[in-house]
């Protein structure tokens, strides 16, 4: 069984930096593809970035330019760098495994607890 465990949010300032990790186990992290998303109050959970086995990243143009993804296959955990931050960046963000289908990263495994970024005016 996939487990999840994201840590590193918290309150910073509009134009700050945060980086997010999430520790995995229970998969064979190297092989899959690994992935991070948000949710705001009120609306979906939305895909922020992701990361393919081989490395290849995919980003919204929401956050691209702004977040980045990466991974440590030694560490099973996958990182989220995020700078430049706006209020509208506010969210619970979950990391996940992902299946790909076409172009869309599906995430298969059991969500963790997220870890809450909150970015002020």
């Amino acid at each position: 069984q996939v487990q999840l465990v994201e840590s590193g949010g918290g309150l910073v300032q509009a134009g700050g930096s945060l980086r997010l990790s999430c520790a995995t186990s229970g998969i064979i992290f190297k092989s899959n593809a690994m992935a991070w998303y948000r949710q705001a109050p009120g609306k979906q959970r939305e895909l922020v970035a992701a990361i393919t086995s081989g490395g290849r990243t995919t980003y919204p143009d929401s956050v691209k330019g702004r977040f980045t993804i990466s991974r440590d296959n030694d560490k099973n955990t996958v990182y989220l760098q995020m700078s430049s931050l706006k209020p509208e960046d506010t969210a619970v963000y979950y990391c996940n495994a992902a299946f790909i289908i076409g172009d869309t990263f599906v995430p298969f495994g059991s969500w963790g607890q997220g870890t809450q970024v909150t970015v002020s005016s």
